[in-house]
């Protein structure tokens, strides 16, 4: 099976597409060397897969008919990759809060929608009529005149 067929298959890539842009990239390799779209997959075979900015290494354990289940995926790949590229990427998941305080920056959506929320809240809980919240009543504007 071809390479790009394969990591689509086995749910590593959405589309086969985006599987061969990836290898078109140089981000997936067998062995040492860097594979084309049309490199056949072998069973005991190493894959290592640049991806989120860690190194994956999957072995081929058997080939699949076509694109399988979530759940069948252990059966046909061994995931071998070393655990320091997996705590990498948890220690960027917990680093982005860096890149954004809360209250710095343009507000997200749901900001906007949070401020508009408080905004109407309170308007409408202060006063609801003009008259009222200047104090003027209408009947004594009447009997001053």
């Amino acid at each position: 099976m071809r390479i790009d067929k394969f990591l689509w298959s086995i749910r590593f890539y959405k589309t086969r597409s985006v599987s061969a842009d990836e290898i078109k990239k140089n981000r997936v390799s067998i062995g040492t060397s860097v594979v084309k779209s049309s490199k056949e997959v072998k069973e005991g075979d190493v894959i290592k897969i640049r991806k989120n900015q860690i190194e994956y290494k999957i072995k081929v354990i058997q080939i699949p008919k076509s694109r399988i289940g979530a759940k069948l995926v252990p059966l046909h790949i061994k995931d071998v990759t070393d655990k320091d590229q997996y705590e990498q990427l948890m220690m960027r998941k917990m680093s982005q809060e860096y890149y954004r305080n809360r209250g710095e920056g343009r507000p997200t959506k749901k900001d906007r929608r949070d401020m508009d929320d408080y905004v109407e809240n309170d308007v409408t809980a202060d006063f609801t009529d003009w008259d009222d919240f200047f104090g003027e009543n209408s009947s004594d504007s009447e009997t001053n005149d």
